[in-house]
């Protein structure tokens, strides 16, 4: 059987339009609520957000390919990127360089994409490998790309792409493409089927000898923004990752064929459930400025610590919920003041306690905080 590439129609993909319909009326409507709750935010809070979303996006999509990365180094050259500061030392290339690459997409959004664009995000993202014969440039080797998995005896071959010797052919097709679909091209098309057709039509050319589907998740974040004419800073990449086998798969049978519209409901979805998550990120904001605003000047230095930390864990909460031992090793205080304070906490509704002696857990008294 073919491969999508190697279809006659090829890159003409085909699809029914009418089958998004709802899905693009959603995402419309929800970029609007989402814009509206982001007005709430003060220029901190606002700071915050960026930089927790971009990293736990540099994170995220790093993750689906297999390379994990630190946190704190990723939010850290982000800080960085934008001018603002920071404590971290010396950061480690792999974060420095995603970090790079993601503020990159941030701040160019609106511009049209080029080969040139594409090869800063490759160099930026192979940044420190050693490995690579083509960083900055498409590949050249003569040997297949593949996307393989199994042990060499039993080697499965998920995709083939087309040979080397067409990637410039292959990629201004793309490029010309991608600029012509644009909000303001002579192609316009819908932002969800056009984001869900750039993935797919890259990743399926795989025109670097690796990065490709981080570079191909940011370019959807790209027709995204510019279909809603500002960056969109949702949690696309956390969404995919979360249900990674679901997005190769949902890869693997679209490869073979050029009519793509369960593959563009896949990714429609994907993208509303990724929206969701970062309304709840904004609301979470909202929601830590009037606890402590509610909380006033009842806290003590050791409590505020705290609370502070908790909140740094975001949605998913302190992993396991917060115990004594826990409170005594970020306050370094004893047993008995920690009691003290935690009692004090569950008092002015600060933590819900759950559980008695050694299985005693605090968690945050947040609305839509996961416990």
């Amino acid at each position: 059987m073919k491969w999508n590439w190697e279809l006659p129609d090829w890159p003409n993909f085909k699809y029914d339009a009418g089958e998004l319909t709802a899905l693009e009326s959603r995402f419309l409507t929800t970029s609007g609520v989402l814009l509206g709750s982001y007005k709430h935010l003060d220029e901190d809070e606002k700071t915050t957000l960026r930089i927790e979303l971009m990293s736990e996006e540099a994170l995220k999509t790093s993750e689906i390919e297999g390379e994990y990365l630190n946190r704190d180094s990723l939010q850290s050259s982000i800080r960085k990127q934008f001018g603002l500061p920071t404590e971290h030392g010396r950061i480690p290339p792999a974060e420095q360089g995603i970090a790079e690459m993601m503020v990159s997409v941030y701040e160019t959004w609106d511009k049209a994409l080029s080969n040139k664009a594409l090869f800063n995000w490759h160099s930026m993202l192979i940044q420190g490998r050693k490995d690579l014969i083509d960083v900055g440039r498409y590949r050249r080797s003569a040997h297949p790309m593949q996307v393989v998995s199994g042990p060499v005896s039993k080697r499965k071959i998920h995709f083939e792409a087309p040979p080397s010797e067409r990637m410039s052919q292959e990629m201004n097709g793309f490029i010309e493409w991608f600029n012509q679909t644009a909000p303001k091209g002579e192609q316009p098309l819908s932002a969800l089927i056009r984001s869900g057709i750039a993935h797919l039509y890259f990743v399926s050319i795989h025109p670097f000898e690796d990065g490709n589907g981080r570079i191909g998740r940011a370019i959807s974040e790209k027709a995204l923004s510019q279909n809603l004419g500002q960056p969109t800073l949702i949690a696309l990449a956390r969404t995919i990752e979360a249900k990674r086998k679901n997005y190769y798969a949902a890869l693997e049978r679209a490869n073979r064929k050029l009519e793509v519209t369960e593959w563009l409901h896949y990714f429609a979805e994907t993208v509303l459930e990724a929206q969701a998550y970062t309304i709840r990120c904004v609301e979470f904001l909202i929601d830590k400025a009037r606890f402590f605003d509610r909380l006033g000047d009842q806290l003590n230095a050791r409590q505020h610590k705290v609370l502070m930390r908790m909140f740094v864990e975001g949605l998913d909460g302190f992993k396991g919920g917060l115990s004594a031992e826990n409170y005594i090793s970020i306050t370094k205080t004893s047993a008995s003041t920690a009691t003290r304070d935690l009692k004090g906490l569950v008092e002015m509704g600060a933590l819900i306690r759950t559980g008695e002696l050694k299985h005693t857990r605090y968690y945050l008294n947040v609305p839509g905080l996961q416990s």
